[in-house]
C-alpha cells in the first residue's frame, strides 16, 4: 500500500490514508472511519468519469446491489455517497491478499486448494444469483483471501439485477475483463448465474495451470477465443491435474451455457464432492466437446482490469448438446426413433451426413488443404507454424488426425512449415528456475518444452522447480524441438522452506507457490528476535519433509519474552551488568547514591562501588531488552 499525501476526508467521516489499487472504475483506498474508529475500505470513482452520468449510474448501482448481499463469502458494503462531485463506497476493509497476487508470476496452488478456493467463491456466487445479482466480472483480482484463509469476493462493479434490462456498456460493447468472459457475455447477449460459473471455470483453470485457457494480443483476440475457440484440457499444460479436477473444470467451461453447471450451487456440490474424495458428477457427463489444440500465443493481455470490449458476433464451434440420462425404457425408445428418422433420412433426402472422415492434406499447401477441408463441410482453426526440412507453408500435421470420425463444422488445426530453421540456437540452462520462466526462456527461441515428472528429484528440490533437463543447457538445438523439464514429482516430499519474519499473507503467498496450505488453526510464541504478529516458526519445522497439499501451521510472535529480573545489589558494577545482560535486560542509567537523601544506603565502608538499588525490583518478570537502572554507594 501506498501512504497518501493528501488524507482528504469524505463527507467528514472517511480519512483516506493509503492506496490499495487501481481498478478499471475506480481508485480504492484504506480510509478511517472517524465516527466508528474503524478501518474501511474506500472506493473513489475516478474524477474523470464522476461527470459521467453513465459511469455514475453504474457506480450506485453497485453499491444497491452489493449493500443487500449479507454473506460471508462476500465484503459488504457499508456506505455509499458523493463529496464534492466525487462518488464513493465504503466496504469492509479486508487485511489478507488478492488471488490475483498468489497466482502472480504463473504461480499454481494444489488441486485441493483450489478446490476448496473455488468453492468458496461458488458459494457466494450462488447465493447472489438468488438474490437476483450476477456478478460479471469474476477473476482473480475480485476475489480476497484473508489471513485465516477465508474467500472473500468482492467489486461487484458491473454487476445487474437479473431483471434489469438497459445495459450500461455503450453500444456495441460489454463490460468486464476479457480474459474471464464468458462467450454469451462476448457476445453482447443476455447473462445469468452461467456466466459467473463460466468465468469461475476460467479462475479454477489458471489456479492449477498457472495461465488461463485464452491468451492473446488483444482483448479482441481473447473475446472471440472464449465464442469460437476450443479450451485446451488442462492436462495439456500440466500433467499433475487431476482427472475428476479437469472434469469439472471442461463441464464449468461449456460453450453452451446449457450444457455448463446450470448454477453456482451445481458447481461448488461437485467441487466439494472432489474435496471429500467422492465420485464427481462431471467425470460422468458427456459435456461440450473441447479439442486438445487451442489458439496459443506468447504474449498476453495486458493488465486485468475491466473495461469496455467490443462484442463478438459469429458462429460458435465446438459445441454439442450434453446427452440427459433416462432410463432403459426411454433410452430404447429414442434408440429406436433415431434408426427410423437415419433411415428415412437416408432413403429421402439428398444431403450428406452430418458425420464424416477427416481428409488427408498433410503434404498439400495451406491453400489446397484449406479448400478440401471447407469441401468437406469443416472449418480451419489454429494454424500452427514450425520449423522443419518441408518447404515452406507445406502441412506436416492435422488434428483431428487423417481418417477420423468428424462432424459437420468441427474445427481442424493445422501444423504448417515455415521451412529450415535458418540458424541453431544454444539451449539455455534453465534448471533453478521456476517451471513458468524456464518455459518463457525455451519459448523465445522457439524450444518446445516438456514437462516430466518421473525422475526422482534429489534432496532440497522445491515444486515448481526445474532440477534438471534434457538436452543440457549450452546444446545446439534448432527451433521446434522439445526440451524436457524434470520437476518434482506429485507426492515426492521436499523441505518446508523458512517463513520465519514473514507477515501472515507473505507466508500464504509463499507456503501457494510451493503448494502447501494453510492451517485453519496458529499458535503464539514469545520470540526476542522478531516483532509481534510475523512469523516465528512453523508446525512442521523449516527442513521438514512436507508434501504438496500438506496444511501447514503458523507459529507467530506475540512479543518479547519474559525473564525474572536477578538480584545485582551488592554486586559490582562489572557483575552486575554481566547478570542483567545475561538474562537479557540492558544496563541503564548508573549514577552515585545521594547519601544525604537515602542515608539508609550504604552504611558500611565496604558497600563503596557496589550496587546500592536497582530500579526493577528483583524476582519479578520483565520483558526482554528491559532497561535496569543502577545506583552505586559512592
Amino acid at each position: 500500500m501506498e501512504p497518501v499525501s493528501d488524507p482528504r476526508i469524505y463527507s467528514s467521516r472517511y480519512q483516506v490514508t493509503h492506496l490499495i489499487a487501481r481498478g478499471g472504475m475506480a481508485l480504492v483506498y484504506r480510509a478511517q472511519d472517524l465516527l466508528l474508529n474503524r478501518p474501511v475500505a474506500l472506493k473513489i470513482l475516478y474524477p474523470e468519469l464522476s461527470a459521467d452520468s453513465m459511469f455514475v449510474e453504474r457506480f450506485r448501482r453497485e453499491a444497491q446491489a452489493a449493500a443487500n448481499l449479507s454473506h460471508p463469502n462476500i465484503v459488504p458494503v457499508f456506505d455509499w455517497g458523493e463529496d464534492d462531485g466525487t462518488y464513493f463506497i465504503v466496504m469492509e476493509l479486508i487485511e489478507g491478499t488478492s488471488l490475483a497476487d498468489v497466482l502472480r508470476g504463473s504461480r499454481t496452488l494444489t488441486a485441493s486448494r483450489s478446490a476448496q478456493i473455488v468453492a468458496q467463491v461458488a458459494f457466494a456466487l450462488a447465493y447472489a444469483h438468488r438474490q437476483g445479482v450476477v456478478h460479471r466480472d469474476v477473476k482473480p483480482g475480485n476475489i480476497l483471501i484473508t489471513a485465516d484463509g477465508q474467500v472473500k469476493v468482492t467489486d461487484f462493479g458491473i454487476a445487474q439485477a437479473v431483471a434489469v434490462e438497459d445495459h450500461l456498456a455503450e453500444a456495441g460493447s460489454v463490460m468486464g475483463t476479457a480474459t474471464y468472459f464468458s462467450p454469451e457475455q462476448a457476445e453482447g447477449a443476455a447473462v445469468d448465474g452461467r456466466s459467473d460459473v463460466y468465468s469461475l471455470g476460467v479462475v479454477l483453470y489458471e489456479m492449477v495451470v498457472g495461465r488461463p485457457p485464452f491468451i492473446g494480443d488483444s482483448p479482441i483476440e481473447v473475446s472471440s477465443q472464449h465464442v469460437r475457440g476450443s479450451v485446451p484440457p488442462p492436462s495439456e499444460f500440466s500433467s499433475t491435474v487431476p482427472h475428476d479436477l479437469e472434469a469439472i473444470i471442461m463441464e464449468a467451461l461449456a460453450k453452451d451455457p446449457n450444457v455448463r453447471y446450470q448454477s453456482a450451487d451445481e458447481f461448488r456440490a461437485d467441487l466439494l464432492r472432489y474435496s471429500e474424495g467422492q465420485p464427481v458428477r462431471a467425470a460422468q457427463r458427456d459435456v461440450a466437446f473441447f479439442g486438445a489444440d487451442a489458439t496459443r500465443s506468447v504474449s498476453a493481455v495486458t493488465g486485468d482490469r475491466t473495461q469496455a470490449v467490443p462484442v463478438m458476433t459469429g458462429p460458435r464451434t465446438d459445441v454439442r448438446r450434453r446427452r440427459s440420462g433416462r432410463s432403459g425404457l426411454i433410452a430404447t425408445i429414442v434408440v429406436v426413433v433415431l434408426a427410423a428418422a437415419g433411415l428415412s433420412y437416408f432413403l429421402l433426402a439428398n444431403k450428406s451426413p452430418s458425420a464424416t472422415l477427416m481428409p488427408n492434406v498433410v503434404g498439400q499447401d495451406v491453400a489446397t488443404a484449406t479448400a478440401t477441408i471447407i469441401a468437406n463441410g469443416l472449418t480451419v482453426g489454429t494454424t500452427l507454424q514450425v520449423a522443419s526440412n518441408k518447404p515452406v507453408n507445406q502441412v506436416l500435421f492435422t488434428r483431428p488426425a487423417a481418417g477420423a470420425s468428424v462432424t459437420a463444422g468441427e474445427s481442424v488445426t493445422l501444423r504448417v512449415s515455415t521451412g529450415p530453421a535458418k540458424a541453431p540456437v544454444t539451449v539455455p540452462d534453465v534448471t533453478g528456475f521456476s517451471l513458468a520462466d524456464a518455459e518463457s526462456q525455451l519459448q523465445l527461441l522457439g524450444l518446445i518444452p516438456k514437462l516430466d515428472t518421473t525422475q526422482t528429484a534429489p534432496a532440497g528440490t522445491t515444486p515448481n522447480t526445474v532440477f534438471n533437463q534434457s538436452p543440457v543447457g549450452k546444446s545446439s538445438a534448432h527451433a521446434g524441438d522439445t526440451v524436457t523439464l524434470f520437476v518434482l514429482a506429485s507426492g515426492q516430499t521436499y523441505p518446508m522452506p523458512n517463513l520465519a519474519g514473514m507477515t501472515t499473507n507473505q507466508a500464504l503467498v509463499t507456503l501457494g507457490s510451493d503448494s502447501l496450505t494453510l492451517a485453519p488453526t496458529s499458535v503464539e510464541k514469545c520470540s526476542n528476535k522478531i516483532a509481534a504478529g510475523l512469523v516465528v516458526g512453523t508446525v512442521p519445522a523449516v527442513g521438514t519433509p512436507v508434501k504438496a497439499g500438506q496444511a501447514i501451521e503458523l507459529v507467530t510472535s506475540s512479543g518479547y519474552c519474559q525473564a525474572y529480573m536477578p538480584n545485582v545489589i551488592g554486586d559490582t558494577q562489572g557483575a552486575a551488568s554481566t547478570a542483567l545482560t545475561g538474562q537479557g535486560f540492558l544496563v541503564g542509567q548508573v549514577t552515585t547514591v545521594d547519601t544525604v537523601a537515602n542515608p539508609t544506603l550504604c552504611l558500611t565502608p565496604g558497600d563503596s562501588g557496589t550496587v546500592a538499588a536497582q530500579s526493577v525490583a528483583p524476582g519479578t518478570l520483565a520483558p526482554y531488552n528491559t532497561s535496569v537502572d543502577l545506583q552505586l554507594c559512592p
